[in-house]
């Protein structure tokens, strides 16, 4: 469960109170925009209020996912089956769903299946799943807790650009590309960037990109993920589908291999 790649997924590949003292980067906010961000809790407070009422409230999609080597090259491609219920569960079938491997995050707790049974199970949670979903879905207080459960300092938030559009970055100040982060896009408040560093002091960066809408909401359909400055993997999404019908016995890990699989060859 400690694998990188597994760990970043909508996987894959998871100090203060109310009153919280920010600090903010160089740039001022936009007055012409309403509301004004200038604090964590307000951007997040802002992403739900933009999508609660109409983001979708699951997904399913079909993942290829790229490795690559150091040179760049492929090293190998495999076919991930994803489902998502918000907030809080994902299950990712690594391989053909019949095989029963795979990993589920089911509120603050992940598994790890082989061949339909609990191989490990671990406290933890999916920070790309928060940012990206979750935080549409439930209330901002709850999304603040668990990003700062995740050692992102929600004190500190500044302005910045990413791919010619403005951004907001929680976590880090100017120039910090290792600290824990997270960017937001600022236009359509949609998350586009996390950074972090592990306990073997290697830096991931994970990207999500090509934003396509899906009823009320959006959905990234690639993800880069870069480790220490070179993408070593590439999540390509298909057949996205949203609000559709599926057996709740799918992110009950004890049912894994019984569930009905939402997926049809």
């Amino acid at each position: 469960m400690r694998n990188p790649v597994v760990t970043a997924v909508l996987c894959a590949l998871m100090a203060s109170g109310c009153s919280r003292g920010v600090v903010v980067g160089t740039s001022s906010p936009d007055p012409s925009r309403d509301p004004v961000v200038t604090s964590a809790d307000q951007l997040l407070d802002a992403m739900h209020r933009r999508y609660s009422r109409t983001w979708y409230r699951n997904l399913t999609f079909v993942q290829k996912s790229t490795y690559l080597r150091p040179d760049g090259s492929t090293s190998r491609v495999e076919t991930w089956y994803e489902a998502g219920t918000l907030p809080g569960r994902l299950r990712i079938d690594l391989g053909e769903p019949s095989r029963g491997n795979g990993v589920l995050y089911r509120g603050d707790s992940a598994y790890s299946m082989q061949s339909g049974r609990i191989a490990d199970r671990r406290i933890s949670r999916n920070p790309l799943m928060i940012l990206g979903f979750d935080v549409y879905a439930q209330a901002p207080s709850v999304t603040f807790d668990q990003l700062r459960a995740e050692k992102f300092d929600m004190t500190v938030m500044r302005r910045d650009t990413l791919d010619g559009k403005r951004v907001y970055v929680v976590g880090a100040g100017p120039g910090d590309y290792r600290t824990a982060q997270f960017w937001i896009e600022e236009d359509r408040l949609l998350f586009v960037r996390m950074i972090q560093t592990d306990a073997r002091n290697r830096t991931q960066d994970v990207r999500f990109a090509n934003y396509v809408q899906h009823a009320g909401g959006w959905v990234a359909e690639t993800v880069r993920i870069f480790m220490d400055g070179k993408l070593f993997f590439l999540e390509e999404y298909q057949n996205v589908r949203v609000n559709v019908t599926l057996d709740e016995n799918l992110f009950i890990p004890e049912r894994w291999s019984t569930a009905t699989h939402w997926f049809k060859p």
